[in-house]
């Protein structure tokens, strides 16, 4: 075989086939490189929920904490209405147990009095004896007795109810005491109704 023989046979015989991977393209490339962007977009909505979500939560603590409150409060509120009650009802304990001594002297007193020839200066001493236990009783409880007979007369403390001259009473003194008063730990529970003096009646004449 000739030189130019071979040549002709290199060119006729086919082409070997080229095994390696062709280069991949521009496009190619772009859509195998992965996209973050969906992902930060998620990231970015989670962001912007989780303050939602905190704020939800921190509303409904502060929701649960109100109702606790308003309810504690109403029990509250129910228990000093009760206590006030109860007070009400037995705050003159302590007192009544003062009396009652006083009351069974008032029966012994009566039983007296209901005895045949029964003497009517030892009834009036012993009915004095129990008033003195009772005034001495209420005064342990702080009750006063307002008697103020000659005393300058206190709009604050007495009733007047009339008036009347008095040689031996100023003017604007008390004269007589019809009715006495009476104070509760300082506070006044009843005036005293008085008769308030005018002066000696040449005085009232002169003026």
């Amino acid at each position: 075989m000739t030189a130019s023989d071979q040549a002709e046979t290199l060119n006729d015989s086919p082409a070997t086939p080229n095994t390696e991977r062709p280069a991949p393209s521009a496009a190619s490339e772009k859509e195998t490189v992965p996209s973050t962007g969906g992902n930060e977009a998620t990231s970015a909505s989670s962001a912007a929920q989780d303050p939602i979500a905190a704020a939800k939560k921190e509303a409904a603590d502060n929701y649960d904490k109100y109702v606790r409150t308003v309810a504690d409060m109403e029990n509250l509120r129910r228990r000093f209405v009760r206590e006030k009650d109860e007070l009400r009802q037995y705050a003159a304990g302590r007192v009544l147990e003062d009396l009652l001594p006083i009351l069974d002297n008032f029966s012994l007193g009566l039983s007296a009095a209901k005895a045949p020839n029964a003497d009517l200066k030892n009834l009036v001493g012993g009915i004095s004896m129990v008033q003195e236990q009772l005034k001495t009783a209420l005064s342990n409880h702080g009750l006063k007795q307002i008697n103020p007979v000659g005393q300058k007369f206190d709009p604050n403390q007495h009733e007047s109810i009339a008036s009347q001259p008095s040689a031996d009473v100023p003017a604007d003194s008390v004269v007589q005491v019809v009715r006495v008063g009476y104070t509760l730990n300082g506070r006044l529970l009843r005036p005293a109704s008085v008769i308030v003096s005018s002066g000696a009646a040449a005085e009232k004449g002169s003026a």
